[in-house]
């Protein structure tokens, strides 16, 4: 079936890589396995091809239509899950997306009650196109700590996030594509309470004639609220790192407090990394500032490290290693930094 979908003509998709997409479609039906957990302890989910086909723990899981407008969310609309968590309830959930070669539509809405806190851990294995439609509702003072790790094989992954963030509530969000598909990882994140607070980041590692790309939008609708957005791009051979984060602060949104940086790094010349950090402003009182620069490895510390006895391919890993670092350092559940970690070093391994 062919699609309609957004052309490098419009603004928001200037750099998406939509023949990774249509290619990945085509690939072929394969055999998948289903990875081990993260976190042992954790309630489990697990999806394949978009079917729900596994579902360990004590979650309140309903089933809900879930729609959006956005150019690829809106093709994982349709029947989809609600998970409902209670007031001051504390929940840890790993949710596994496998791609068995299919068309893979994951439409999810995940809501917290007042105080309530949620570790959430998802993970993407497989090929093929994994397309998901996920809607976080904080309510007042709720907690959401999550960890994104893209290790799919091949294909494309693009990810729609939609989140509202409560009075004196907090979503931080760490995502790390060390993978061989191209994706789109998209967001839109409303601070609509008095003192909410956003994190948003992670690092994309791209090599051959790869591309990733990452859109995010966070809006200011009320005062005191905090963001801070940190991205890092690594690419190597003739890839392509695209980095787009903007922040709106609305008229009422006073004494807004927002932060970006954006930072990439080139392996070698002949890769790209395009960063376009964004500021819209609309109120008097606020501190927002952002960062965006693009760079090689220091040879100054290269040259130090080789004098004393470092090869040089171990060199460049460490130093890359020390970059990405910047990101996932920010997971505070020291098991999934550690296997975020482990993602990334294998990643350096084949490259360097």
């Amino acid at each position: 079936m062919t699609l309609d979908l957004p052309t490098t003509r419009e603004e928001a998709f200037r750099w998406a890589d939509m023949p990774a997409l249509e290619a990945a479609r085509a690939l072929p039906i394969a055999t998948t396995e289903t990875p081990d957990p993260i976190l042992a302890d954790a309630a489990r989910l697990v999806f394949t091809n978009g079917m729900l086909i596994e579902h360990i723990g004590d979650l309140t899981i309903t089933e809900e239509a879930v729609t959006s407008v956005h150019a690829l969310a809106r093709f994982a609309s349709g029947n989809g899950h609600r998970i409902t968590l209670a007031p001051n309830s504390v929940t840890t959930i790993e949710i596994t997306r496998i791609n068995a070669g299919e068309d893979s539509q994951t439409p999810l809405v995940i809501t917290l009650g007042e105080d309530a806190v949620l570790t959430l851990v998802e993970s993407y294995t497989g090929a093929g196109w994994t397309n998901t439609l996920t809607r976080f509702d904080l309510g007042r003072g709720a907690r959401v700590m999550r960890a994104v790790r893209i290790v799919q094989s091949a294909g494309f992954v693009s990810t729609r996030d939609e989140v509202t963030i409560a009075e004196a509530a907090s979503f931080v969000s760490v995502a790390l594509g060390a993978t061989a598909a191209g994706t789109r990882l998209d967001a839109a994140l409303t601070l609509n309470g008095d003192g909410a607070y956003a994190e948003l980041g992670g690092a994309l590692l791209t090599r051959d004639d790869q591309r990733q790309e990452c859109a995010v939008r966070v809006r200011h609708a009320h005062p005191n609220g905090q963001s801070h957005q940190l991205w890092r791009a690594v690419a190597a051979d003739r890839s392509t790192v695209s980095l787009a984060a903007a922040v709106e602060v609305a008229r009422d949104a006073q004494k807004t407090d927002g932060e970006q940086s954006l930072r990439g790094l080139l392996l070698q010349r002949t890769a790209t990394v395009n960063l376009k950090p964004e500021l819209e402003i609309f109120a008097d009182d606020v501190k927002c500032a952002h960062g965006a620069t693009i760079g090689e490895l220091d040879s100054r510390a290269l040259f130090y490290m080789q004098s004393r006895g470092i090869p040089e391919s171990r060199a460049k890993a460490l130093l890359t290693r020390a970059f990405v670092a910047d990101a996932l350092d920010r997971i505070a559940d020291e098991t999934v930094r550690d296997a975020f970690a482990a993602d990334a070093d294998a990643w350096l391994e084949r490259i360097l």
